[in-house]
């Protein structure tokens, strides 16, 4: 018995020498060795110098080294590594960590299991940062973490990596327990980041408060953003239709928003289409796997087709109006000293494009049409070259003003948004079998966003009530897996006889002609009704890539 007693002193000579100062002795599980000598090389210079480290260290550009060196610096002795992202086509193929996967499921099978077969078989799961790197430098492109809590801490340590990446373009966080805490510091350090990153995705983190609105902020550079599996609801639904446009505001960077696999209804699917009415840049919208119904896909379906303005949009489309005159009048007298007062009023009621508009003599030659320009009197070559570039932007849609003008004789200001649009479409050269529609449409938004209010966009008087043509930028719709039955059907058939029409009457112009693809499959109607095939007859010419495909078989055919 004495000699057992004795046992533990001949063992304990060996704990005391990596560190028994610093980290206390009652700790007796197993592998206590190894936790014993990890810290003791770690924990005391941390200790001391834990405020200071994180700060001095300049990070290098390099994500492996940095990450790594800010973790230890931040007192972690057990943190994620940085790896490169397996990719799925090389690894299923000749791949040496592959080959080995099958002789441990043999070994789990056979009941021969090793420890360092179970070691490799969950190395897997073990938390890691995925990384995507560039072909050419090896610089970090996308950075993909899954399954593994990122605290605020870790927040911090990207901070300070993430802004040295210069070639970062998307992060992907999926299942990574953020909180709306969290998520307010994420935010915060996107700015940090470089201007190539534009895409965030954000997949499997449900929050409480559904905050995710804040990603899509005035000041957000975001134009891909996805948010599937998310458990967000009406109310969350509502927050992200007022993030994408209001009556004072509009998201103009956002691309593509994925809403995928949520429990979005019919109320939310309504707050969606009311941020559709005014925003003039989401060109790419997934409403799949949620549960829409027919009230909710009336509501997306209004705002793709001619809708009628509230009393609340008349009112600040009119004030907006009233502001551009007061500023073109502001700057007549800069741009025209010698302009008499009549030529400034009619320039003010017809609101050129530019602050360089004429100073025109005759009156009613200004109202017909901008051909007769040449042959005016111009008191600066430099004014007639201006008009000259802004007269060929009224031609494709030169009726719609007209209406405005006769309506209202003293607001002709309706056709400057046109004017504006038609001038930025009007650098773009090319036909249509050089370029396809998807890209003009992303030039055009690009453009157009900047410049004009959609509330001044030209508009149609019908019985009192003010029109506006419907949001024809978005181009991909897809409603996938939701409630949807005839009734809704038939109202997403009407939009798309309406924006095929439109596409017609446009065809020598180049602007956004609508949807280029829409999914409706897999809803409450059957794949044999007359109205769902209509629509796939009809957006069957309009989609860019079967359109593609024809093409590409055309040679193949003739060759032959």
């Amino acid at each position: 018995m004495s000699g057992e007693a004795s046992a533990p002193p001949a063992t304990s000579p060996r704990a005391p020498r990596p560190g028994i100062q610093k980290s206390s002795g009652a700790v007796t599980k197993k592998g206590d060795r190894g936790a014993k000598e990890k810290p003791a090389t770690v924990l005391p210079p941390v200790g001391e110098e834990e405020p200071k480290n994180p700060e001095e260290y300049q990070c290098t550009g390099i994500l492996e080294v940095d990450f790594a060196e800010l973790c230890t610096r931040w007192g972690y002795t057990d943190f994620p590594k940085v790896v490169t992202r397996p990719r799925p086509q090389p690894t299923f193929a000749p791949s040496a960590s592959t080959s080995e996967k099958p002789t441990v499921d043999d070994q789990r099978l056979s009941g021969s299991c090793s420890l360092n077969s179970l070691e490799s078989k969950y190395v897997f799961f073990r938390p890691t940062i995925q990384v995507e790197l560039e072909p050419e430098d090896k610089s970090v492109k996308e950075i993909y973490i899954r399954g593994w809590k990122v605290e605020e801490r870790i927040l911090g340590i990207f901070s300070k990596c993430l802004a040295s990446l210069s070639q970062l373009q998307a992060i992907n966080l999926w299942k990574v327990g953020l909180t709306d805490k969290t998520l307010t510091t994420f935010i915060a350090l996107l700015p940090l980041c470089s201007s190539t990153l534009r895409k965030v995705s954000l997949e499997g983190n449900p929050l409480p408060e559904q905050s995710y609105h804040k990603l899509m902020a005035a000041d957000s550079t975001i134009a891909h953003l996805s948010l599937r599996n998310n458990n967000i609801d009406d109310h969350g639904a509502q927050l992200l239709g007022q993030a994408l446009s209001t009556l004072h505001s509009c998201n103009r960077t956002l691309v593509s928003l994925n809403l995928g696999f949520n429990h979005i209804g019919d109320e939310g699917a309504g707050y969606i289409a009311d941020g559709l009415r005014l925003n003039r840049s989401l060109l790419w919208l997934s409403l799949a796997h949620n549960r829409i119904q027919d009230k909710g896909a009336l509501k997306l379906a209004e705002v793709l087709r001619p809708f009628e303005l509230t009393h609340i949009e008349v009112v600040e489309r009119r004030r907006l109006l009233l502001e551009k005159g007061s500023q073109e009048r502001s700057r007549s007298p800069s741009t025209s000293r010698h302009g008499d007062s009549k030529t400034e009023r009619d320039k003010n009621q017809l609101m050129g494009v530019s602050s360089f508009a004429l100073v025109e003599k005759d009156k009613t030659q200004t109202v017909k049409t901008p051909k007769g320009l040449g042959k005016k009197k111009e008191k600066s070559g430099e004014v007639v070259k201006k008009e000259e570039k802004s007269g060929p932007g009224q031609s494709p849609t030169q009726g719609t003003p007209k209406k405005e003008d006769s309506a209202k004789a003293g607001k002709g200001k309706v056709t400057i948004p046109e004017q504006k649009l038609s001038k930025g479409k009007g650098a773009k050269t090319g036909s249509k079998e050089k370029r396809s529609i998807l890209m003009e449409s992303e030039q055009l938004v690009g453009e157009a966003t900047e410049m004009v209010n959609p509330l001044l966009e030209p508009v149609e008087h019908r019985d009192g009530k003010v029109f506006m043509p419907g949001n024809k930028v978005l181009l991909h719709l897809n409603l996938l897996r939701n409630r949807i039955t005839e009734v809704g059907l038939e109202a997403f058939l009407t939009v798309v006889q309406y924006q095929a029409q439109f596409a017609k009457s446009k065809s020598a112009s180049k602007g956004p002609v609508g949807l280029l693809w829409l999914s409706l499959a897999k809803n409450c109607f059957s794949p044999q009704c007359p109205a769902y095939a209509m629509i796939q007859e009809l957006m069957l010419p309009r989609d860019p890539i079967s359109k593609c495909r024809h093409k590409e078989e055309e040679p193949v055919a003739s060759s032959t």
